[in-house]
């Protein structure tokens, strides 16, 4: 059976700001003002791309007053890097057996 990975949400993981705000979650729950903060990007941009990462399921929102509080969905990733732990095994195991397809 091929082992398939989530290409949509490695291109999501891909941009680096967006890679930095997952970073950043993975360590505590931020609102848009702590991330805009830490990231140094403009509002905007940060919103669009929170927006992106909530769209993926990444992240999830937590309304708090008049602040929105942003926190990793750990399942995700753990998803995506089981995929590719899948991919390595199977590397690993044809690997050993040495196999190769003839070529015509």
């Amino acid at each position: 059976m091929m082992t398939s990975v989530d290409t949509d949400l490695i291109r999501v993981l891909a941009d680096p700001l967006r890679l930095q705000i997952v970073t950043l979650l993975a360590h505590e729950t931020l609102c848009t003002t702590h991330l805009v903060e830490e990231t140094g990007a403009k509002q905007t941009n940060l919103s669009n791309h929170l927006r992106v990462l909530r769209e993926a399921g990444v992240v999830e929102t937590e309304p708090c007053g008049r602040f929105t509080y942003y926190k990793l969905c750990p399942e995700v990733l753990e998803t995506l890097a089981g995929s590719f732990t899948a991919l390595a095994a199977t590397a690993r195991a044809t690997r050993s057996a040495d196999t190769k397809r003839a070529c015509p």
